[in-house]
């Protein structure tokens, strides 16, 4: 059965992110949330359920730490299409692998249900919507993840090419968030050690800087740049001063970032040599 189609204007038909994380925002708390790229801004989602139809399961890579992190995609048909993305080592993504591991038939609607824990976790429980029934499995140590993901994916594209000897994990490479990449080329440029970035993040509660406001952002960049110049300078007011004309200024009235700290450089270390 076909849907009916709505005519006239609408959203551009794009799936819903929810990110599977325990926080707070201007006093709201909550288990997941959306995130408004344009703004840079978590937006928490009140509700901790969301019922729908499991229409796919996928790892996504994500670079992290200079490597690919596996984000668990869990893709959900309902009023939009939805997709819940958590990391693949989660106390979430393992508490939903093991009880979507028990539905044979995903022809069914699903609610997935997200439930805080100690210590900023998140599990999920997973229902019957039809019968409102908890599908519970018992936790061993001796789990496949892989394995369990696999089957899951078979029952999901039913009659594939894809057959049970030879299954293949859904990997869909995502693009880095201009936020990440502006905080690694300026690190780079800067060879600010990546442990004190790690640890300024941690101190933020996120784990990369996409996930802060972009004023925070400015901070963690601001706090990398003066760092370097600590040394450079003779009077300790001078590198913040210059750093605010020469580079926060010009990048205002439309100078590249990465050029502006460039030439910021070039001039402390022609300084300091002149000085020398």
């Amino acid at each position: 059965m076909t849907a009916e189609i709505k005519l006239g204007l609408c959203n551009p038909p794009e799936p819903i992110y929810l990110y599977v994380n325990q926080g707070e925002v201007d006093g709201e708390s909550y288990v997941w949330y959306k995130f408004d790229i344009s703004q840079d801004k978590k937006i928490p989602v009140t509700q901790r359920a969301l019922t729908g139809y499991l229409a796919e399961l996928r790892l996504t890579t994500k670079e992290f730490k200079g490597k690919d992190n596996l984000k668990l995609d869990i893709v959900v048909s309902a009023d939009e299409l939805y997709v819940v993305r958590t990391g693949i080592e989660t106390n979430f993504a393992k508490s939903f692998l093991l009880a979507a591991s028990l539905v044979q038939d995903f022809s069914k609607p699903l609610i997935i249900v997200a439930n805080a824990g100690d210590e900023n976790t998140v599990f999920c429980n997973l229902y019957d919507a039809a019968s409102k029934t908890k599908i519970y499995r018992e936790w061993s140590r001796d789990l496949d993840w892989a394995t369990i993901i696999r089957d899951i994916q078979i029952l999901l594209v039913g009659n594939s090419s894809t057959t049970p000897s030879t299954p293949k994990l859904s990997v869909v490479p995502q693009p880095v968030h201009p936020q990440d990449l502006r905080v690694k080329n300026i690190r780079t440029l800067l060879d600010y050690p990546l442990d004190l970035v790690r640890e300024w993040l941690q101190f933020q509660d996120v784990d990369r800087p996409s996930l802060l406001y972009i004023t925070k952002i400015n901070e963690l960049v601001k706090t990398m740049c003066l760092a370097w110049a600590a040394d450079k300078c003779e009077y300790p007011n001078h590198a913040e001063s210059s750093y605010q004309n020469q580079v926060v200024d010009a990048v205002a009235s439309g100078a590249d970032e990465l050029t502006a700290i460039n030439a910021w450089i070039q001039q402390l270390q022609t300084a300091k040599t002149g000085a020398g």
